[in-house]
């Protein structure tokens, strides 16, 4: 299964709607298939001028590294160096919450990877929590399944 562009729209409307459940700072979110092309993004009005390369970053992260951004951050912490070393071989790396990996919830590729979300614009928790509400909304899974 791959990504289409109405599930990332899904996606999209939902985060952007949970964002506004919870008083987020205006929102960049990134929807990247599992080849980290673009599927669809969106920056609300008043997001700042870095928040779109942050959400993009969070997303390629977790496709890159194969896993969510909150993970990837508690590793980081274990390992700096690396991390560090990554971040600068890909400029694709943010270290923060809000990049989650996307999978296919049915079928013969239950579980894989499809693509991802990033969501920069409020705290780390907020952004993932409202990527997570935007892969429910579009009925598929999310995280480290494995």
């Amino acid at each position: 299964m791959s990504l289409s562009l109405a599930q990332a729209r899904t996606i999209i409307d939902a985060a952007l709607a949970q964002g506004r459940t919870e008083g987020a700072q205006p929102l960049a979110i990134v929807i990247l298939d599992a080849g980290a092309h673009p599927v669809a993004m969106v920056r609300e009005d008043g997001a700042s001028l870095f928040r779109f390369d942050i959400a993009k970053a969070k997303a390629a992260g977790a496709l890159g590294m194969g896993a969510d951004t909150r993970i990837l951050a508690t590793r980081a912490a274990a390992n700096p160096v690396f991390f560090q070393s990554v971040a600068a071989a890909t400029g694709r790396l943010a270290l923060s919450p809000g990049g989650v990996l996307i999978r296919d919830a049915d079928g013969a590729a239950r579980g894989a990877v499809i693509g991802a979300v990033g969501i920069s614009g409020d705290t780390g928790d907020c952004d993932e929590a409202c990527a997570l509400a935007g892969i429910r909304a579009a009925g598929l899974s999310h995280g480290d399944m494995q």
